[in-house]
């Protein structure tokens, strides 16, 4: 599929062959995962398949979203036979599914291993024999220069795909990456934790109030899916432009939207954790091509003779920074306050607590 250029406007998805598919979403269950499976129901799939081994959250999506398209697989990406149990039949798969907690992966990485990489290799190698057209799969920030074993993982996921890409350069099936930082308000992630500290009249446990972090929306992250889904051609890695800001900015615009004055608790880095993140290595951006509020970049396609890597090099290679938190837009209070309003359960999570506040932040009620 050919790359789109600046002027080919926004991504939609009703475009790209969703209508009438068979999509199947790995680790469907989860906060992105559930969203997508959404998405793609009211992109009218024929069948959204939901591959994930948690048989509770498994019932419960179903009761929360009772539509006969969708179709719920038990299993696990370490697993090859259940992994082509669901992949068998279908048109499309993003690839969801992963071990992500920073301090787990770091004290069981073998675990990490066994999903992140060769769960991974196993959804690429069932999807490549059912003939799949298309695989996105699902990569992180903390790939890039990883300090943990998460991100390690990760980065290894990414090379697997684009292992793949290179050594299957005429395959019917696609499979590309996006890369993307913390989605805000996802399972997991520190705002739900801070929300609950601050409504408890808790101390806000901060690791570093300077530490920075990207701010990305689910909305967002869905649509950088989309846009690699659309535009992508195999191998390539999708990055989306996004804004940052430190930790502490964050709890203060927390603070703010809920009315209190919290007492913050500094409790120092923990495993694995990083000043700042990157989205991008220096040595990707200067292969990078921008699109819209996006970042492809192409696949390094250059075979095994090292007299490229050794002998020759790249006269085109040029000294840039790395794409990192820091040195992306800052957010400010009043922003951070404004992005959050976006978010639907956030918004449902401040009327719980009898907060009325309007789109950019502002409370209507002291």
């Amino acid at each position: 599929m050919a790359c789109a250029t600046a002027s080919e406007g926004k991504t939609d998805i009703m475009a790209t062959g969703i209508s009438g598919s068979t999509v199947l979403v790995t680790g469907g269950t989860g906060s992105f995962g559930s969203t997508l499976a959404r998405r793609m129901l009211a992109s009218d799939a024929a069948q959204v398949r939901i591959f994930s081994r948690d048989e509770t959250k498994q019932d419960q999506m179903r009761r929360d979203l009772p539509d006969g398209r969708l179709r719920f697989y038990l299993g696990d990406v370490r697993d090859p036979a259940s992994v082509r149990n669901a992949v068998v039949g279908s048109d499309y798969v993003f690839h969801a599914a992963a071990l992500k907690q920073v301090p787990s992966c770091d004290f069981f990485p073998l675990e990490a291993v066994r999903t992140n990489v060769i769960g991974s290799n196993n959804v690429i190698e069932a999807a490549f024999d059912a003939g799949v057209k298309t695989v996105v799969c699902l990569s992180t920030d903390k790939a890039v220069y990883p300090v943990n074993a998460m991100g390690m993982t990760k980065g290894i996921m990414e090379k697997t795909v684009q292992a793949f890409a290179r050594n299957h350069p005429d395959a019917a099936t696609k499979v590309c990456i996006v890369r993307y930082g913390n989605v805000m308000y996802s399972r997991g992630s520190v705002i739900p934790l801070f929300v609950r500290q601050l409504c408890a009249g808790e101390p806000v446990t901060v690791t570093d109030p300077s530490m920075t972090r990207f701010m990305m929306t689910l909305a967002d992250s869905v649509q950088l899916v989309e846009f690699a889904f659309e535009h992508g051609t195999s191998g390539d890695l999708f990055i989306k432009k996004a804004p940052a800001c430190t930790l502490g900015t964050l709890v203060e615009a927390l603070a703010d939207l809920f009315g209190v004055s919290p007492s913050v608790k500094v409790i120092g880095v923990r495993h694995g954790e990083k000043q700042s993140e990157s989205l991008a290595t220096r040595e990707e951006l200067v292969r990078s091509v921008t699109i819209e509020d996006y970042l492809r970049i192409p696949l390094d396609a250059r075979g095994l003779d090292y007299g490229l890597y050794y002998d020759e090099g790249d006269l085109n290679e040029r000294w840039v920074e790395d794409y990192n938190s820091s040195n992306t837009e800052q957010l400010a209070v009043d922003e951070v306050k404004s992005l959050m309003m976006t978010i639907p359960e956030f918004v449902q999570e401040l009327a719980q607590a009898g907060r009325v506040v309007d789109t950019v932040g502002r409370a209507d009620l002291p």
